[in-house]
């Protein structure tokens, strides 16, 4: 290894002194080379600033590409999402005309049933208040029927004992008078 070394270090010593011989014999000629190495430079730098900007072009070509490219697919997204909510809108506007439809239908089926239970109980209202009125009447009529028949009575009963009283104040009048016939009517009062 150690002669791999000394050899490389004999190569780089041999270059710089290649160098430095030949920089010397350098002249006016050497001089000229320099500016056409420079010229060459120059045309290599513009050379590559211009791939540069044909890179940049390129680059700014691929990414207005990608970017319209993906602006399509957003469109297309877009699109499809569109005709799919349409689709749905469509099928649920469906939906709920149908359901509006069939609750309307139940409504006036409903609303008939009420109609006719409201009659029926109206009707039926109607029948027991005339019963019950009715009833009320007859169990008014009933009661002053009972009522009367028993004032009738005790008037009946009372009137009878009066005229019973009449009778026995009469008999009455009569024994004392047969008793006192002595004694003159006007004694005992106007007969009635």
């Amino acid at each position: 290894m150690s002669a791999a070394k000394g050899s490389s270090k004999r190569r780089g010593k041999d270059l710089e002194s290649f160098r430095s011989e030949k920089k010397q014999h350098r002249g006016i000629a050497d001089f000229d080379a320099d500016l056409d190495l420079s010229s060459d430079i120059k045309g290599i730098i513009s050379a590559l600033q211009q791939i540069r900007e044909k890179a940049q072009k390129d680059g700014q070509k691929k990414n207005e590409e990608t970017i319209g490219s993906v602006a399509a697919e957003i469109r297309t997204m877009l699109d499809d999402t569109k005709s799919k909510f349409d689709k749905e809108r469509q099928s649920f506007l469906k939906a709920l005309s149908k359901s509006s439809k069939e609750c309307e239908l139940s409504l006036k089926n409903e609303f008939t049933k009420f109609q006719a239970s409201h009659d029926k109980f109206c009707k039926e209202k109607a029948t027991f208040l005339q019963t019950f009125k009715g009833k009320k009447e007859k169990t008014t009529l009933s009661e002053l029927e009972r009522v009367s028949a028993q004032k009738i009575g005790n008037a009946e009963e009372s009137l009878r004992k009066k005229k019973q009283d009449d009778k026995s104040f009469s008999m009455l009048r009569k024994s004392l008078g047969s008793f006192l016939e002595s004694a003159s009517d006007d004694d005992f009062g106007p007969d009635e």
